[in-house]
C-alpha cells in the first residue's frame, strides 16, 4: 500500500522541466545579468499581510539532487545554483512559511517558474526545482508552513479545531506570496526581472494553478495545471466512495477481480474511436455492464475465484459514482478503464479475509477536516452519513479550497494562458470534474471559442493520474504553453506519447476539448498521423 501511494504521489510532483523541454524556437536564451551574479541574501519586501522572518542564500554545486520527504526521487546533472530561502509569517497566525528559490548561476533563460505540490504537500520537494534549473529556469516553491505529502498533523490546532490560517496558506495565499517573493529574488540577484513567468503543477499542483488564475490573475503569464484537484471539497469526499460501497455491501473484490472488470470494459469499448489499440477514448460513452462477468472464473495468487453478482454490484456503483440514498447523483465515479485498485484497494484482515484499504488522502480529509477526529474509523460510514459528509464539506470548505470559480475574466484580461491535460483513466481525480469546470467557464464567459482564446483542455485516453509525467507516457506541455504565451501559437492539439495495448508506446495528438480523436480507417494505429480530431457528440465543429 505504501509503495502504491508513493508511486502515485510522486507522479504528481511537478517534473515539467524534465519532461517538457521547450522546442528549439523556445530554447533557453542566455540572459546575462546587469551586474556580476552574486549568491547573497537580498533585501526582500514582505508581501501584503506578511512579515519576513529571515532570508538566507547558499551557493550549491548542483550535480545530483535528492528529493526530500516520502516522495523522494532524484535528478542528475543539475548545474550550480543559488538557493535562496525566505521565511514568511502572518502576524497573529503562528505560521512560518518557507519560500525557496533556486537560481542557476549561469545559463538563466530569462524565465521564472513557480512549482506546485502533491497531496497535502504544498510545494516541490526539490526534484522539480532541480529539473527547472537544469532547463535554465529560475524556480520558486513554498511549503506554506505545512507538512509532507501525507502529513496532516498541522490541520487542527491545540483546541482540536481547524487551523484556518494554515488551511488558507495551503489553499491559496502561500502560492501567491511565493510568486511575489520569487520574482523579487530573481530581480535582485540577476539585476533584471524575468521576461516571462510560468506555473507548473499536477494534482494538488494543478489545483494551485487554477487557484492562481482565479484569485491572483497577474502572477503568471502561463499556467500549466494538469489533472487539477479542483472541486476539492467535493471530489475529496467522493474518492472515499468505493470504500463506502464495499463496506456497506460487505463485499471486497480482490485486485485480480477488479482488474478483470477493467480489462473487460476496455476490450468492450476500445473500438469506439475506430480502432482497437488498448486506449478508450471518452469513457463516458462506454456502457459496459459489469454483470456480464458474473460467473466468470479469475485466477488470483494460485486460487480460482468466481465473480459474483455482489462483485458486479460493487463495481457498478463505483463506476456510477456517489449518490444519495434517494439516488441523487453527487459526483463522477471512477472512469471506466481506470484502475479500480487505486480507490477500491483491499488487503487481508486479521482473519485473512479481505477488508478495505482507503486511499489516505480522502480518508484524512474526512477524519481531520470534517470529523475533526484523526482517529475516526471511516469504515463505519453509511450511505446516509456519506451524503452528510459530502454536503458538510461543500458547506464548510468550498469558498476556501473549492477552486471552482468560473470567472476567469481577470486572468483573460491580463493576457494569461491556462493549459491543462487530464488523463481519461485517472483513478483518483476523474477528468469529468475538470470537464464540468471547463463547461462552467464556457457558460460564464461566452462559449467554447471565446474560452479557447486563453484556456485549453486536453484529455488523454488511457492515461492515469498525472500519467503523462512519465507513468503512461509524456507530452511537451510547457513547450506548448511557452509557444502560446511568447509567440501566440495556440495549441489545437498536444502531441503525446501514450501507452497502448500490451504496453506498446503509441503517438497521439491529444485534441483540444471538446474535440476527440478518431481513427482515419487506415494507417498505423500506433501513429498520430492515422487519427484526426472531430467534434464530440453534443458539440458542434469549431
Amino acid at each position: 500500500m505504501v509503495k502504491r501511494v508513493l508511486a502515485v504521489l510522486a507522479a504528481a510532483v511537478p517534473l515539467a522541466a524534465a519532461v517538457y523541454v521547450p522546442a528549439a524556437w523556445a530554447a533557453p536564451q542566455a540572459a546575462p545579468a546587469a551586474a556580476p551574479f552574486s549568491c547573497s541574501a537580498p533585501q526582500v519586501k514582505a508581501p501584503a499581510g506578511t512579515r519576513v522572518e529571515s532570508v538566507t542564500a547558499v551557493r550549491q554545486a548542483g550535480g545530483t539532487i535528492h528529493g526530500t520527504g516520502i516522495l523522494g526521487g532524484t535528478v542528475d546533472g543539475v548545474p550550480a545554483f543559488c538557493d535562496v530561502t525566505v521565511t514568511l509569517a502572518h502576524p497573529g497566525s503562528g505560521d512560518h512559511a518557507k519560500v525557496q528559490s533556486w537560481l542557476p548561476v549561469t545559463g538563466w533563460n530569462g524565465r521564472f517558474q513557480g512549482l506546485g505540490g502533491s497531496a497535502f504537500l504544498a510545494g516541490d520537494n526539490g526534484v522539480g526545482l532541480g529539473n527547472a534549473v537544469k532547463s535554465g529556469y529560475a524556480a520558486t516553491t513554498t511549503d506554506a508552513g505545512v507538512g509532507d505529502a501525507l502529513d496532516t498533523t498541522w490541520a487542527l490546532n491545540a483546541s482540536g479545531q481547524v487551523d484556518a490560517a494554515l488551511l488558507k496558506n495551503f489553499a491559496s495565499r502561500s502560492q501567491h506570496e511565493a510568486a511575489v517573493v520569487g520574482k523579487e529574488v530573481v530581480g535582485a540577484l540577476y539585476g533584471k526581472r524575468a521576461a516571462y513567468a510560468y506555473f507548473t503543477g499536477c494534482s494538488t499542483g494543478g489545483r494551485q494553478g487554477y487557484m492562481e488564475a482565479q484569485r491572483y490573475p497577474g502572477d503568471y503569464d502561463g499556467i500549466l495545471a494538469d489533472a487539477p484537484a479542483v472541486n476539492w471539497d467535493e471530489f475529496e469526499v467522493a474518492t472515499l466512495w468505493p470504500q463506502v460501497v464495499m463496506n456497506n455491501e460487505k463485499t471486497f473484490p480482490s485486485s485480480c477481480e477488479l482488474d478483470a472488470f477493467t480489462q473487460a470494459a476496455v476490450k468492450a469499448c476500445d473500438a469506439l474511436d475506430g480502432v482497437r489499440d488498448g486506449l478508450v477514448d471518452d469513457p463516458q460513452r462506454c456502457d459496459f455492464d459489469p454483470r456480464t462477468l458474473i460467473g466468470t472464473s479469475v485466477r488470483c495468487d494460485g486460487k480460482e475465484l468466481t465473480i459474483t453478482a455482489a462483485d458486479a454490484t460493487v463495481v457498478r456503483k463505483i463506476w456510477d459514482g456517489p449518490r444519495t440514498p434517494s439516488g441523487t447523483k453527487l459526483w463522477a465515479g471512477v472512469p471506466i478503464g481506470a484502475s479500480l485498485e487505486g480507490l477500491a484497494h483491499t488487503l487481508p484482515g486479521t482473519d485473512g479475509t479481505l477488508v478495505g484499504d482507503p486511499f489516505p488522502v480522502p480518508a484524512r480529509w474526512v477524519t481531520t477536516w470534517l470529523k475533526k477526529d484523526p482517529s475516526f474509523d471511516v469504515t463505519t460510514i453509511t450511505y446516509g452519513q456519506f451524503t452528510q459528509l459530502f454536503r458538510q464539506s461543500e458547506a464548510e470548505y468550498d469558498t476556501v479550497i473549492g477552486t471552482d470559480d468560473p470567472d476567469l475574466s481577470a486572468f483573460r484580461d491580463s493576457g494569461g494562458k491556462l493549459l491543462t491535460w487530464h488523463g481519461e483513466a485517472d483513478q483518483y481525480i476523474p477528468a469529468q470534474g475538470t470537464v464540468a469546470y471547463r463547461k462552467q467557464v464556457e457558460a460564464r464567459m461566452g462559449g467554447s471559442e471565446r474560452v479557447d482564446d486563453f484556456y485549453r483542455l486536453f484529455l488523454a485516453p488511457g492515461t492515469s493520474h498525472c500519467g503523462l509525467n512519465g507513468i503512461d507516457g509524456s507530452t511537451d506541455g510547457l513547450g506548448a504553453l511557452t509557444a502560446w504565451v511568447e509567440h501566440g501559437d495556440a495549441p489545437r492539439t498536444l502531441p503525446a506519447t501514450l501507452t497502448g495495448a500490451s504496453g506498446r508506446p503509441v503517438t497521439r495528438d491529444l485534441c483540444a476539448y471538446p474535440e476527440v480523436s478518431r481513427y482515419d480507417g487506415h494507417g498505423d494505429p500506433a501513429a498520430a498521423s492515422s487519427f484526426h480530431c472531430v467534434p464530440a457528440s453534443g458539440h458542434t465543429a469549431r
